[in-house]
């Protein structure tokens, strides 16, 4: 059987055919999972949120418009179960590690400096504020399109561009800041 596209899934799922929400599961948990995982830093937390989505998209599958992306629907309401959850918790995010990102077997000095680089990387993208950090890993790490970002955070694809442009300035600068450099430095 072909793959049906995600709307026309979604589609079936909201005239009842629940069975569908399986084929959006398989599709998504992952993305998801790890989109939770960069904003929360906590995987235990990121996996029930998975879970608390996708009790989400059957509780509000009537509110599903098919003229719509599925994924920026799926995403905002990812995003909205982030926040509901971090408002309960009304405590700082932790930092739990987030599994490294292996190279291709580079010399001993070179794999330590990326280990070194990527770990700066990781603690600069968690010090910045929630939204800038949002943008990021939504256009960076799950290539969304500047126009999908905008109608997950409901504004202008300007406005998106702006945010990203700023939020990638930021992380230059807290990078530089935590690898003993200035931003000039070469």
């Amino acid at each position: 059987m072909e793959s049906q596209s995600d709307n026309a899934l979604m589609t079936q799922v909201q005239s009842g055919d629940t069975a569908q929400l399986a084929f959006l599961f398989e599709r998504y948990h992952v993305p998801l999972f790890q989109y939770i995982l960069h904003l929360s830093q906590d995987r235990a937390l990121s996996e029930d949120l998975v879970q608390e989505v996708f009790f989400r998209v059957l509780k509000y599958a009537g509110s599903y418009d098919p003229s719509f992306a599925f994924n920026v629907w799926l995403y905002r309401m990812a995003r909205n179960a982030y926040f509901d959850s971090l408002h309960k918790r009304r405590g700082e995010v932790s930092g739990h590690e987030v599994d490294d990102v292996r190279s291709e077997e580079p010399a001993p000095e070179e794999a330590l400096a990326r280990k070194k680089d990527a770990l700066f990387l990781k603690e600069a993208l968690q010090r910045l504020p929630e939204e800038k950090r949002e943008v990021l890993v939504l256009s960076r790490f799950h290539n969304l399109r500047y126009e999908e970002i905008g109608q997950i955070l409901k504004c202008e694809t300007g406005t998106v561009k702006v945010r990203v442009y700023r939020a990638l300035k930021e992380l230059r600068e807290r990078f530089c800041e935590l690898r003993g450099e200035t931003l000039y430095d070469v």
